[in-house]
């Protein structure tokens, strides 16, 4: 997958592509449908993407709360999996955010991206102010030679697949909901990071993950599946994980704690990525660390459980 992020600057081998629009946070099975679509519209054309870096509520809301569910190597990843062959990742900034609905469909789309073919979701908005919707666009599109398709909203069993509904799942702990509207399982991916090194003393050797900027999930142990994304430990296995502050040891960043079964080797600096599957317990606060170790064993035997039913 190829990935651009100056519309000013692109190759003509990268034009003419038929993209989907949107923030693509989680890449759930809503985006999937419009991809789909995109797909379907041009489909001797490249499958491409078109989103921003950082989210514009990022940009316009700096000191909200972390609302993200992946970060942008996280969604290129999900992203380029799934088959899409161009991202254009443009920075959202001033400059990006003052250009009026024609101008972004005219410097961006038609000149700049040289797309053939846009698809929007229903509820898509663009330009100053939110100005432009699906039926501007569409003018636009008439006018500036490319073609429009806009998506109508997905609706799971529990009502509209979005990125909010997702993040109301895991905030209370139920991560098979959150599958259910994202199409596979949430992960939380990154380097592992050197920490305290206290599980390995405790015989719980983890790999550290830092969560900064991402929506957190409930805080608790996870029964996971992980997959080690590079090195030479490549490959998938099974695991328990924590997530939150760890309030045994007074210590408040949130991060992520991996401990992969039957696993020996160095992850350090390798790019992990860590599926939740089931929440197995809140995270807590114990006497002594021989009752932590008593419920840990206890962790890891209902994660193998769990995840030998899954």
């Amino acid at each position: 997958m190829r990935i651009y992020r100056d519309h000013r600057q692109i190759p003509e081998d990268a034009r003419g592509a038929s993209a989907a629009i949107g923030n693509f946070d989680g890449v759930h099975r809503g985006h999937r449908t419009v991809l789909d679509l995109a797909r379907q519209a041009a489909p001797e054309a490249p499958l491409g993407v078109l989103t921003f870096e950082p989210h514009p509520r990022e940009f316009f809301a700096p000191e909200a709360p972390p609302f993200r569910l992946t970060s942008a190597a996280a969604r290129a990843s999900r992203l380029k999996k799934i088959g899409v062959e161009t991202l254009f990742e443009l920075p959202f900034d001033a400059g990006l955010a003052g250009l009026t609905p024609e101008a972004f469909a005219r410097e961006v789309l038609a000149e700049g991206l040289g797309l053939s073919h846009v698809v929007v979701g229903a509820d898509f908005r663009f330009g100053k102010g939110r100005a432009g919707g699906a039926e501007d666009l569409i003018l636009f599109g008439e006018a500036m030679g490319f073609g429009v398709t806009v998506a109508p909203l997905l609706k799971g069993a529990g009502g509209q697949v979005s990125s909010t509904a997702i993040r109301e799942a895991l905030s209370e702990g139920r991560p098979r909901d959150a599958k259910a509207l994202l199409g596979h399982w949430h992960r939380i991916e990154g380097p592992v990071l050197h920490g305290e090194k206290r599980g390995r003393e405790l015989g719980y050797p983890t790999a550290n993950m830092s969560i900064d900027g991402l929506h957190p999930p409930r805080f608790g142990v996870y029964a996971v599946m992980v997959d080690v994304l590079d090195g030479p430990h490549r490959g998938s296995y099974h695991g328990a994980a924590s997530v939150g502050i760890r309030p045994m040891f007074g210590e408040n960043q949130a991060n992520i704690e991996t401990y992969l079964f039957d696993f020996k080797g160095d992850l350090y600096g390798a790019r992990l990525s860590v599926g939740l599957v089931d929440f197995l317990r809140p995270e807590e606060r114990f006497d002594s660390l021989e009752a932590l170790i008593t419920q840990m064993d206890d962790d890891c035997t209902r994660a193998r459980s769990v995840l030998a039913e899954t």
